[in-house]
């Protein structure tokens, strides 16, 4: 492990903000960087009592996230972006373009477009661009990959993705409705639940099974307090002739996040669920069933860098985010010291792009009502699939 931490900023991530603390906690915690600058929020005093609380000093606080680019793009290894993210595009480029390292919360914008734009934004500078998808981060998930590379699932046959959750729909004890984050009570093009929910889904399918989606037919509705939409079901076909199901959404009562994988093979099936993250169930042709955890042998979960602390004291959403930064790090490194990086772990705008295709081709099939085509597969491919 190098020791000194590298040096990272953030746009947004204030106290206030869903994501921010998270992110402080999990890029800290393995001593891979070091919190330094931020431009944390439009609102000067919780700008400033983020910066207290994250131990950033005073005189690299900054209003706005332009000044803090002038400023600091000679001093920090990367730049964290954590603002709402239909602002993502325009910060996510400038700082690409000025050379800076970026790494930018889940979704990375609001169309392929924009995705297409930012991807020449890093393409001309020869840019370092990541995106934080922090639940392949849990030692289970990717223990499951290895069992699905190595063959003990067999040939991959289907799959179910949900990740439902009640925000929407949900009240207080007193009967108070919610009072989410005002850019998330707007729908563009692609709806708000997309960008905050089934990017997660696509990204863990193709972190799992190496395989992409070709075609989709979906349909969604409204059913919480607030005119988005809130509950999306979607069939899709995949490569390798895989089927699956996805639905996600935020009027489903009971489940605080839902999130669960069940991928299901020739050989044997295996299910994930986020709430109970530390285990893995296996399910096998001749009937018997294993569950598998930090503490069995295994090729992934029991390596040391997962296990902070012993098997019995779980590990979570944080330390998912820290694996993340730490594989983030060792990329950043990498591509400092030779212009290049490569991960398995670790995904930039090629991913998001195909992923944003899949969104926009599942709003294409509600409005038309059928099977759409997924952009970016070649047409053949598509035809051979139906």
């Amino acid at each position: 492990m190098p020791s000194s931490p590298l040096a990272l900023g953030f746009i947004g991530g204030a106290l206030d903000s869903a994501v921010g603390y998270a992110h402080f906690s999990a890029c800290s915690m393995d001593n891979r960087w070091k919190l330094v600058a931020g431009a944390f929020s439009q609102d000067p005093q919780i700008n400033q009592d983020t910066a207290k609380a994250y131990g950033v000093s005073d005189n690299r606080v900054y209003d706005n996230w332009a000044d803090m680019l002038a400023k600091e793009k000679n001093h920090l290894d990367a730049i964290t972006i954590l603002t709402p993210t239909p602002s993502h595009y325009q910060i996510v480029s400038e700082c690409l373009t000025q050379g800076m390292h970026v790494i930018c919360e889940k979704a990375l914008a609001t169309t392929s477009t924009e995705i297409q734009l930012i991807l020449e934004a890093r393409n001309a500078q020869n840019g370092f661009l990541a995106i934080t998808y922090n639940y392949s981060g849990y030692p289970m998930v990717r223990e499951l990959r290895a069992l699905i590379r190595s063959g003990v699932l067999g040939k991959i046959l289907h799959f179910q993705a949900e990740m439902p959750q009640e925000g929407y729909r949900r009240v207080d004890a007193k009967g108070n409705k919610p009072h989410p984050q005002e850019w998330r009570l707007h729908d563009g093009d692609v709806p708000t639940i997309h960008l905050d929910l089934t990017v997660h889904l696509h990204h863990l399918i193709h972190y799992l099974t190496d395989q992409h989606p070709l075609e989709v037919v979906a349909d969604q509705s409204t059913c919480g307090w607030f005119n988005v939409i809130d509950n999306v079901t979607c069939l899709c076909r995949y490569s390798e002739s895989i089927l699956g199901q996805m639905w996600f959404s935020k009027s489903a009562l009971g489940h605080r996040n839902g999130l669960r994988i069940r991928i299901y093979g020739s050989d044997a099936s295996a299910e994930w669920l986020q709430a109970n993250p530390e285990e893995l169930l296996l399910s096998y042709a001749d009937g018997h069933r294993q569950i598998l955890d930090r503490g069995v042998d295994s090729e992934v979960a029991g390596l040391t860098r997962y296990s902070r602390f012993k098997v019995g004291h779980p590990a979570g959403f944080v330390e998912a985010f820290a694996n993340l930064y730490t594989d983030i790090a060792n990329n950043v490194r990498e591509y400092k010291m030779t212009g290049q990086w490569q991960s398995d772990e670790v995904f930039s705008a090629e991913l998001a792009l195909e992923g944003m295709n899949m969104l926009e081709a599942m709003v294409r099939s509600i409005s038309i009502r059928e099977w759409t085509a997924v952009r970016g597969t070649p047409s053949e491919d598509a035809r051979t699939r139906k």
